[in-house]
């Protein structure tokens, strides 16, 4: 039997990432007070075949008894029930804003505020994160990109990392990402901007791509950052970082950084131990304000 604890902050996606794992086959029970997990289990084990993928949803809700759920897993552990948990986390900027466009209160909040409430919510499901085989961030995941998260930890039977990586390029006039890990400044290579045939067009054409990489500057440049961003990647799942936001930046957003930061993606996106995708955020606004 293949049995998956989801669990981690409100807000983040549990209830969204059970109703995916349905889809994938498995039997989804949310909210299971602790002291029926036991029997619940036991049972389980001996269902049919058509229910050897069961996924029990637990978080906050549990209250007073979810500091049980620690010895209830440590005798899983002594009696090698084969399971695995599954923690979906996000940063506090992003639930505060969820809970705010959903006008839901906090399940920890009460008449407080939200952040007061996450913070302490946090603290209780500290031990659970720790003990987490799967830890996906969503604070940059839309619904499809957690489908696909979920689908190459159970379906793919790959190796996962933990890590989601998300390539930025972005444009300096219109200010760095604040959730930048990582910035690079491409300004130094040749701008497109100023060939009027270019001006108009964008990075992800290939007459673009191939004036941005007019006199070899551009090649040299980015096998050292592939060559730097390979040496890091193990080095930041191994510190146990769960999100990477690598920003690209060049005046406007538009050609550079985006013809560098799609030549990135490529040279990542052939890996299939971590998750990964490419965003170009200010490719369109210097169109639209000429407009």
């Amino acid at each position: 039997m293949q049995l998956v604890i989801v669990t981690g902050m409100s807000g983040a996606g549990k209830t969204i990432a059970l109703k995916m794992l349905e889809d994938l086959g498995f039997y989804c029970v949310d909210n299971l007070p602790i002291f029926l997990m036991e029997q619940f289990v036991e049972l389980a084990m001996k269902m049919p075949p058509a229910h050897e993928q069961v996924a029990l949803g637990i978080d906050i809700r549990s209250g007073e008894e979810l500091p049980q759920l620690a010895s209830v897993l440590e005798k899983w552990n002594s009696q090698k029930v084969p399971y695995k948990i599954l923690f979906l986390d996000c940063c506090e900027e992003t639930l505060v804003r969820r809970y705010k466009e959903t006008r839901r209160s906090h399940p920890l909040a009460g008449k407080g505020r939200v952040d007061s409430g996450i913070r302490m919510e946090r603290q209780k499901l500290e031990f659970l994160k720790k003990k987490a085989d799967f830890i996906i961030d969503t604070s940059q995941l839309l619904t499809k990109e957690l489908r696909q998260e979920l689908e190459r930890i159970f379906t793919g039977n790959k190796k996962y990392s933990n890590l989601f990586i998300t390539i930025l390029s972005f444009g300096f006039k219109y200010g760095i990402p604040t959730d930048a890990d990582l910035v690079f400044d491409v300004r130094f290579l040749p701008n497109p901007y100023y060939k009027e045939e270019l001006r108009r067009h964008t990075g992800q054409e290939l007459a673009v791509q191939e004036y941005v990489r007019l006199g070899g500057t551009a090649d040299e440049f980015l096998q050292k950052l592939c060559d730097m961003i390979d040496f890091l990647i193990p080095n930041y799942v191994k510190e146990g970082k769960n999100q990477l936001v690598i920003a690209v930046g060049c005046t406007g957003g538009r050609h550079r950084s985006v013809t560098i930061a799609t030549a990135l993606y490529c040279h990542l996106s052939s890996s299939e131990e971590y998750g990964i995708k490419l965003e170009h955020r200010d490719i369109d606004k210097d169109r639209a304000q000429r407009k």
